[in-house]
């Protein structure tokens, strides 16, 4: 399996390359040369396989011969063995045709631990096998810090730095960073939002130099394997509900656009997807690109679902590319555009090719707490403010009644107590295996949020620890 960049300036590499590069050298995102598919045959043999043996399936076709069979195999069971869940992600129906998948009974309570627990697997297994370390540095509007921490605590041959912006992350998510202790993990405080750290670590992996130097890696969804994993639970959903015989549509809370992309990958793949649904807080580009075509960002504003506080979607560069027929010349003009004035339109062809099967509705704080309130009072389900966007959507959104759709529930809503006590005047409560982290010490490091005094400080930490 080859992949290549979206901008089409940088080499073609291989998977194990792809896990430890990120973004490709030219700023674009890994994608693989051609999607493999697979037949309706398989898929029904796959309906009967345990979570992490399903996972091993469906990552063997982007893995190719870099990884045998039993070495992969072991490395999800190692995994997904961390789920509390017996299902791992489990299925909930709220009302007719409407289910919940709950993607929230991993160690940190949140969606990014079925990518970011495989993603460790695979940084591990690659880099003692070459002999390496790695400088790992991402961006987190939440949740994909303490997942990836988690993922890689005191493993010897990565050391992390996870940028968070200050005071833009909820008390629960922030502690589940800055209770960690191990040596190899480091937290920053960024006097910014989430674009800003976002834009820090994309302008460390296009320093050439400094990237070379820390040998650094990525943990964000732009790092192929993140994405790759999340389109696991895809087929699972799909599968428990009639699949492949029949179709089934998805409804997404996004920030980023990787969780969404995932399923547009299960897909192409053969999985009879028929709509997906991004479903927007009021930061909400994505919402009005999948109206009007037209990507325009503007001040981001918090929220009560702060991991969907964003306005440049990285993700989307993905979609954009094989909408536009993978022509890299056309995706590096619209990054180009994007970057120099927060703002690209696509043409009516490309715009048709994504509306086809992408629809997106967004909610106000106001709206999302009602719909917490609704469907509590209905139901008893106590729901967190992004999933509670997702599941608004889909009723928003749906296309067709009689197909079932599936709403990601990504986080526990324990992550954000404060939403739902406001929403429904009851209490979150964390699970026990967590509740250590509301009386541990936090370590935490501030940094400015201007590239030089982060590289300064990646460095000066780097060489205390070598």
């Amino acid at each position: 399996m080859i992949y290549t960049s979206t901008r089409g300036e940088a080499p073609d590499l291989g998977f194990c390359d792809v896990v430890l590069a990120g973004l490709a050298q030219d700023g674009g995102l890994y994608l693989p040369t051609s999607w493999p598919t697979v037949s309706t045959d398989e898929m029904r043999r796959w309906q009967s396989l345990s979570y992490a043996d399903l996972a091993t399936e469906v990552l063997l076709h982007f893995v190719g011969d870099e990884i045998d069979r039993d070495t992969l195999n072991r490395m999800a069971h190692a995994a997904y063995a961390q789920f509390e869940h017996p299902a791992v992600a489990p299925l909930v129906q709220l009302e007719d045709r409407l289910w919940l998948m709950e993607l929230f009974h991993g160690p940190t309570l949140a969606f990014k631990d079925f990518a970011l627990l495989m993603l460790g697997q695979l940084f591990e297994h690659v880099l003692s096998k070459r002999q390496e370390h790695r400088v790992i540095v991402g961006a987190t509007s939440g949740d994909t810090g303490s997942a990836a921490i988690e993922a890689v605590r005191g493993l010897e041959h990565v050391t992390l730095f996870m940028l968070h912006p200050r005071g833009r992350v909820s008390d629960v998510q922030r502690r589940q960073m800055t209770t960690v202790h191990d040596a190899n993990i480091h937290n920053l405080s960024i006097d910014g939002d989430f674009d800003d750290c976002q834009a820090l670590v994309k302008a460390m992996f296009n320093d050439a130099a400094f990237r070379s130097e820390m040998g650094l890696s990525a943990v964000n969804s732009i790092n192929w394997a993140r994405i790759a994993s999340q389109v696991v639970y895809y087929f699972r959903a799909a599968l428990t509900l009639g699949g492949p015989d029949k179709p089934v549509s998805f409804a997404v809370p996004s920030g980023n656009f990787g969780n969404v992309f995932a399923g547009w990958v299960a897909r192409q793949m053969g999985l009879p997807i028929e709509q997906f649904v991004v479903g927007s807080n009021h930061n909400d580009i994505l919402a009005r690109f999948l109206t009007s075509g037209d990507m325009v960002a503007e001040a981001v504003q918090p929220s009560l679902s702060p991991s969907m506080d964003i306005q440049v979607s990285s993700n989307f560069e993905r979609l954009l590319f094989e909408a536009n027929g993978r022509d890299a010349a056309a995706v590096r003009e619209a990054m180009s555009g994007f970057a120099g004035n927060g703002a690209f339109s696509v043409s009516s062809d490309t715009f048709a090719k994504i509306s086809e099967h992408f629809s997106g509705a967004s909610l106000s704080d106001e709206a999302t707490l009602a719909e917490m309130a609704s469907l509590f009072s209905r139901t008893g389900y106590l729901i967190d403010p992004h999933s509670a966007i997702g599941v608004a959507a889909a009723r928003q959104c749906r296309h067709s009644g009689d197909t079932p759709m599936v709403a990601l529930a990504t986080a526990h809503p324990a992550k954000f107590p404060d939403a739902a006590h406001q929403a429904t005047a009851q209490s979150a409560t964390l699970p026990e295996r967590v509740r250590h982290i509301l009386t541990a010490e936090e370590r935490v490091e501030p940094v400015t949020a201007q590239l030089e005094a982060v590289q300064a400080h990646i460095r000066r930490m780097r060489a205390g620890q070598a």
